[in-house]
């Protein structure tokens, strides 16, 4: 929560609706064809999601500590927020990074999901609109991230960084307080992924000139994990930890 409050502070200072994209073509340019690979690279593959499941179905469900609930309920809404705010920036620059980065948070936000159902525990997000949380603190981020992304083509870049930079490290913190080994199996994809999504949304700010100062992880993990390879191959047990760049597919993991 500190932090959510302190990236909203530092952006001050410089019925269910569903949600869809859409498929314009992208303008022209020069860098077009490097684009048109991330694009092809970039594409999620559904299967992730529910290749998974069958791994989860056979895992016990487990007492659940007053941390690990509130982590759920929390990320929920945070891999909504990033799929929320890739999606109205990709209307506002039609960068097929954006739409096809938001179709893998929302395997991300489903698995939340999953886990919600698994343990009973009722559901935040009642009202799937891009844009609307039950989460305040959340709901004012995605205003600020928005508001900054639409500045220009880099601070929309710039705030895909940041995204992926704060959740690898709530993930993290999550996976760190939890030991029920479902919690942490998905917990453990999805900080694969988001790894994977810092990587594609740090190539593209670099082609355009632009540079990130880490603000969450540290600067060692931080290029550890932009100067190393995708993650591909299959995750079906956990163990890993923020700094580890190898391993599993996770969800989103060709983005």
């Amino acid at each position: 929560m500190k932090s959510i409050i302190a990236l909203i502070i530092a952006l001050t200072a410089g019925g269910v609706g569903g949600w869809s994209l859409g498929n314009q073509a992208e303008p022209v340019t020069e860098t077009s064809a490097k684009q048109a690979q991330d694009s092809a690279e970039a594409m999620p593959i559904a299967q992730d999601f529910v290749s998974l499941r069958p791994s989860l179905e056979n895992l016990p469900t487990e007492s659940l500590s007053a941390e690990e609930r509130a982590g759920l309920l929390y990320m929920r809404e945070e891999e909504k927020l990033a799929r929320d705010v890739y999606s109205t920036l990709y209307d506002t620059w039609e960068l097929r990074i954006f739409t096809n980065i938001a179709q893998s948070e929302q395997t991300h936000t489903e698995a939340i999901r999953d886990l919600l159902v698994k343990y009973q525990i009722e559901d935040p997000v009642i009202d799937d609109t891009v844009g609307v949380f039950a989460n305040q603190e959340l709901q004012t981020l995605y205003n600020d991230l928005v508001a900054k992304g639409t500045a220009s083509v880099e601070e929309a870049l710039t705030v895909g960084v940041l995204i992926e930079e704060l959740d690898i490290r709530d993930l993290q913190t999550e996976i760190d307080t939890s030991d029920n080994a479902d919690i942490d199996l998905v917990y453990e994809n999805l900080l694969r992924g988001s790894r994977n999504h810092l990587r594609s949304f740090m190539s593209q700010l670099t082609q355009r000139g632009g540079d990130y100062e880490p603000q969450y992880i540290t600067a060692a993990i931080f290029n550890q994990i932009t100067q190393s390879a995708k993650e591909t191959g299959s995750q079906s047990q956990t163990g890993g930890n923020q700094g580890n760049v190898g391993g599993g597919r996770g969800w989103g993991q060709n983005n």
